[in-house]
């Protein structure tokens, strides 16, 4: 099981705190997080991350946004971050974006839902199960099923591309 499949929606800020309030009600809460990911220059999706509990080198098959991709992570301890990037850098990679990330992340039946405020990009829920390549697209269904259950339409994901490909433009003025 290592295909990461999602779905996600950019919510309003009346909804990320009507989603908490549900969750708090309806889910087990798994953590309060606070997450710093650059995102490395290359053909590649290859980013690291610092959050209040490690660092991590994180790399991602497909194109962002796709509904299901292959990830690999492999955690450091939470002070390497600094020379993971370090090490990045001198191996010639330079950093395209920095996000700078709150989310909470719940699980509610059997699913994985973190909601985010992320800095300059906005509020996002995002739905996730981890699947093998033979039941990604069942699995998926189930994740839009479960998101219209929340009253939530999944955004286009051009719209993300498109919002994304703005935040990269511009992430320096908007943080």
């Amino acid at each position: 099981m290592d295909i990461e499949v999602e779905t996600r929606s950019f919510i309003t800020e009346q909804e990320y705190k009507n989603l908490i309030e549900f969750m708090k009600k309806n889910a087990e809460f798994v953590k309060d997080d606070y997450q710093i990911t650059y995102y490395f220059s290359g053909e590649k999706d290859l980013r690291v991350q610092q959050n209040n509990f490690f660092s991590k080198i994180w790399f991602k098959e497909g194109q962002i946004h796709d509904k299901y991709r292959k990830e690999l992570e492999i955690k450091i301890p939470k002070e390497d971050f600094d020379k993971i990037v370090n090490l990045f850098e001198t191996l010639g990679f330079s950093i395209e974006i920095k996000w700078f990330r709150k989310r909470m992340q719940y699980n509610w039946n059997n699913v994985k839902v973190t909601i985010d405020n992320t800095k300059g990009y906005g509020y996002i829920i995002e739905l996730e199960k981890m699947s093998d390549d033979e039941h990604k697209e069942s699995v998926y269904k189930e994740l839009i099923k479960k998101l219209k259950e929340l009253n939530i339409k999944e955004t286009p994901s051009q719209i993300f591309k498109d919002k994304f490909e703005f935040y990269k433009q511009n992430w320096r003025d908007l943080v």
